[in-house]
């Protein structure tokens, strides 16, 4: 029997029809089996559900087989039916490649969420307005099982407080944190699930906790369907259409306070998921024309919450009305990145936004760098025929190796000392190197060892098996490849014996930069963004290894800092200012000394790393300090201790000093954590700036891109009235790799942070040298 070929309907990804064509590996009897058995199972589900449908083919070729069997499973989930029977297997979504963020930001329709993740990595950047709302969201895809969202609202019809002093006519900018988790994967039959909570550690005004699914249907014709269904309780909850099942268990899940408690920030736990409880849901539909969908939504809000606080000048009287809790929008991608939206909702409000998104896992730069150099096979016969400054010259200019010694421990091996400047790639370096040692070096130099140290800390050493390699590169073996002649082990300590064949560049003396600086603070009470920007230039000067003096001085380009009032407040705070004093920092100097320290490190044993340091250590503080770090080479874990004694700078000084004092340290433990691939939590605990203790909880993950996405809380004995609004400190940042920008290869990192509000308790001591960071490779 001839097999038969059967054309699946057509998938769109990113705006592109993609066909994708499928073989039957049965015959056409087994074929006709499967449609007869289709039929059935559409039968059924039409008997069940007591529908009539009538006048329906089933085409014999069965190009209608999986459209049937969808509807099917629609139909027998919709009406309880036990899908396990079968046999579910998890299938990749077609269709949607990448999902657009709702009014909150996070994935959804409008104001509503769904179940749908993007891909791991993808960043969101999403603006929503209306008469009432304006809203500004940033949303990572974390994992492709965990979604984060950070959101400012500016509520217009609410002031942000009663002192016109300390707020102006200024409006409420409402703060929150949104999570969202997949709990199940869609399969052939078993939809989308994911839980999630919107506005968690903000003021509660729009908390909600949520359980949704999806599920999507493809049709030939008429573009795909995504259909979601859900159940929240809070906000999304008041309509109050359905029962809170929790409240059947336990009476305390019935009730449910408004807002949130004290000066809000905190997470609520013993409020989730409780009072009132609503079903939601809604379909996005990708019409047939690629950049066009279009979302509707029935909203489980009533929006009886909304209208509570101080009323801004022209909302006095001010009430929400919602005509219907269906929402309709149309969204237009005008390319990978940018997408706008139309809607209307509550059967009276207009609203528009838009949207920017990008993929921060796999964004890349192309290199101009040199070419991986081709096998050669005219190596020097003797050691002594080597010309090791060529050599030391080539690892630079192709590897980025800078050279210090060449030595030889015994004839069989060559050891290269050299410090790392521009591959973050261990690996792409090292491949670099081995090809440049196998040129240069005699057949005889069975190894080759390329020891890796930086500010005199013996780093790690490559280790290549020069007979290994010099074959796979050369294609003289099959199923070989030259990287697995390379291996990673401790640096081998120098010895009086060992043959130096080459002493290179220290690389002591004076190195500068000029970069531009950034200084930053959103959703303040004086207004929403406050900002300095100004130009950094660096200077250090290497005496040695061991020791170094380093200073940045920053000349003032414009700011807003003399509308940060904070000082001006009677809020009579018991902690000490030592982060709150911004302005005057920012507004008493247009020129002034950043930052001067001198720094001494050194390497105390094989695992154990040492740096003491004292100046002006950063903007506000300086003093004297020192750190101590244990990390075992390819460990999963390291111990750090600091230990700082400061004061307080002078802001109307560059030199000078306040009275104020504190001895700052922590204990930090360092953890890769074994079950989530590239991602570390630090723990600090010990003393913190304004003299309070507890610890620092800091987790970030590494993307593919080598972009480092982070967020820290701080936990200290400052009870949440004494601390202010926000409760604790706590923040979100991004590092970025400079070489995701330029051609060529570097290792320097640029960071960008985010605090919601800017207080006292928490703060560290910003320390300019940091040994984790500094034996990173390890």
């Amino acid at each position: 029997m001839k097999h038969l070929q059967k054309s699946c309907q057509t998938t769109r990804i990113s705006g592109q029809n993609t066909q994708k064509e499928c073989q039957l590996t049965t015959n056409a009897q087994e074929a006709n089996s499967k449609c007869q058995m289709t039929f059935e199972l559409s039968q059924k589900a039409q008997k069940d559900s007591h529908l009539n449908i009538k006048g329906q083919k089933i085409n014999k070729t069965c190009q209608m087989t999986r459209l049937s069997r969808q509807i099917a499973a629609i139909l027998l989930l919709g009406l309880g039916t036990n899908a396990a029977a079968a046999a579910d297997e998890q299938v990749e979504v077609e269709g949607f490649n990448t999902y657009t963020q709702s009014d909150f930001g996070g994935v959804g329709l409008l104001q509503t969420p769904t179940a749908r993740m993007n891909p791991e990595g993808q960043f969101a950047l999403a603006y929503s307005d209306t008469s009432e709302f304006r809203r500004l969201s940033v949303n990572l895809q974390l994992f492709d099982w965990l979604e984060a969202t950070a959101r400012y609202t500016d509520v217009r019809y609410r002031l942000y407080s009663l002192d016109p002093e300390f707020s102006g006519d200024q409006t409420l900018k409402d703060k929150g944190f949104d999570f969202k988790i997949r709990l199940l994967q869609e399969g052939q039959y078993m939809p989308n699930l994911s839980l999630g909570l919107r506005d968690v550690g903000g003021t509660g005004q729009s908390s909600s906790e949520f359980l949704v699914a999806n599920k999507a249907l493809y049709t030939r014709d008429y573009g795909h369907f995504d259909f979601s269904l859900g159940v929240a309780t809070g906000n999304l909850g008041t309509s109050d259409n359905f029962p809170n099942l929790l409240c059947e268990i336990r009476d305390s899940f019935c009730e449910r306070e408004r807002g949130a408690s004290g000066t809000g920030g905190q997470f609520e736990v013993d409020q989730w998921f409780r009072g009132p409880a609503a079903l939601f849901g809604g379909v996005l539909w990708q019409t047939p024309y690629d950049p066009l969908s279009i979302k509707l939504e029935y909203d489980s809000n009533d929006y009886s919450r909304e209208t509570d606080g101080l009323r801004t000048p022209g909302y006095e009287d001010f009430e929400f009305v919602q005509d219907s809790p269906w929402n309709i929008g149309a969204e237009y991608r005008y390319n990978e990145y940018v997408t706008l939206r139309a809607a209307y909702e509550r059967g009276n409000t207009f609203s528009f936004g838009m949207e920017f998104s990008y993929n921060l896992a796999t964004t890349t730069q192309g290199k101009f760098e040199t070419p991986k150099r081709p096998p050669s096979y005219n190596q020097p016969q003797q050691i002594s025929q080597v010309e090791f400054e060529r050599m030391s010259a080539e690892l630079l200019n192709e590897a980025g190796y800078r050279v210090q010694k060449i030595y030889q421990p015994n004839d069989a091996i060559v050891t290269v000392v050299a410090e790392q400047e521009r591959f973050r790639d261990t690996e792409q370096a090292a491949d670099r190197a081995a090809r440049i040692m196998a040129t240069h070096l005699p057949n005889s130099v069975q190894r080759f060892e390329i020891s890796e140290i930086r500010n005199d800390f013996r780093i790690e050493q490559v280790n290549v098996n020069a007979d290994y390699f010099r074959t796979a590169w050369r294609e003289e073996r099959f199923y070989t490849d030259e990287l697995d002649a390379i291996t990673v082990g401790e640096v081998r300590p120098d010895r009086e014996q060992d043959n130096l064949l080459y002493q290179g560049d220290l690389r002591h003396g004076l190195n500068w930069s000029v970069l531009p600086a950034l200084s930053q603070s959103f959703g303040g009470a004086e207004t929403f963004f406050i900002y300095q920007v100004s130009i950094a230039g660096n200077a250090n000067y290497r005496f040695n290894n061991n020791w170094v003096i380093d200073g940045t001085m920053n000349v003032d380009i414009v700011n807003n800092y003399d509308k940060f009032n904070f000082l001006l407040d009677d809020l009579g705070s018991p902690l000490p200012r030592v982060r709150t004093r911004a302005r005057e920092y920012s507004i008493n100097n247009d020129v002034w000394l950043n930052d001067l320290q001198v720094t001494y490190t050194e390497q105390m044993a094989r695992d154990w790393y040492a740096s003491a340091y004292g100046g002006y250590l950063e903007r506000m503080f300086g003093g004297v300090g020192g750190e101590l770090l244990y990390r075992p080479l390819d460990s999963t874990w390291a111990l750090g201790f600091d230990v700082n004694y400061v004061k307080q700078r002078d802001p109307f000084s560059s030199l000078g000093f306040d009275d104020y004092d504190v001895v700052t340290g922590h204990a930090t433990l360092y953890w890769q954590l074994p079950y989530l691939k590239d991602s570390m939590l630090q723990l600090k605990a010990g003393r913190f700036l304004a003299g309070d203790d507890g610890v620092n909880i800091d987790f970030s993950h590494r993307f593919e891109s080598g972009i480092i996405a982070g967020a820290y809380a701080a936990f200290t004995n400052v009870s949440a009235e004494d601390f202010g609004e926000g409760s604790f400190n706590k923040g979100v940042y991004l590092r970025i790799p400079f070489d995701l920008f330029f051609l060529t290869n570097t290792r320097e990192f640029g960071s960008i942070g985010w605090q919601p509000i800017t207080r006292d308790g928490g703060q560290l001591l910003r320390r300019k040298t940091q040994l984790y960071d500094m034996t990173s490779p390890r």
